[in-house]
């Protein structure tokens, strides 16, 4: 279970890691031609929401890496987990389809807190 949860670990960080960096640093305009055109209106919640999902995705594996403070894997796992609601949330008040993967990265993110969280944890 430890090597499933590294995986699954793993591809979450590098989904959150690429997603960060392109909404925190890429111009706006960059960003909308990638089909985020909610970033046009609101530009600071994609800076925002880029920051965190770099911090998550660090948070999911540097403690894990190094075993200094590992508590911080399933609370990163808890926040990408949140940052998913709120991104769906956000895409349903919109009136917006197609978060598939918003739905599939907070089901990851849950089972990487749980199993960090439980007989798992490193």
């Amino acid at each position: 279970m430890n090597l499933v949860l590294w995986i699954v670990a793993g591809a979450l960080a590098l989904f959150f890691l690429a997603a960060g960096v392109t909404k925190a640093f890429q111009p706006i305009d960059k960003i909308v031609a990638q089909g985020l055109t909610w970033a046009e209106e609101k530009p600071g919640y994609a800076r925002t929401a880029g920051t965190f999902e770099i911090l998550g995705a660090l948070g999911l594996i540097l403690p894990g890496i190094f075993q200094v403070a590992t508590f911080l894997i399933p609370a990163a796992a808890i926040g990408l987990a949140l940052i998913m609601a709120l991104s769906i949330a956000f895409h349903i008040s919109r009136g917006e389809k197609g978060f598939t993967i918003n739905i599939v990265a907070l089901l990851l993110a849950l089972f990487v807190a749980w199993g960090r969280s439980t007989k798992w944890a490193l």
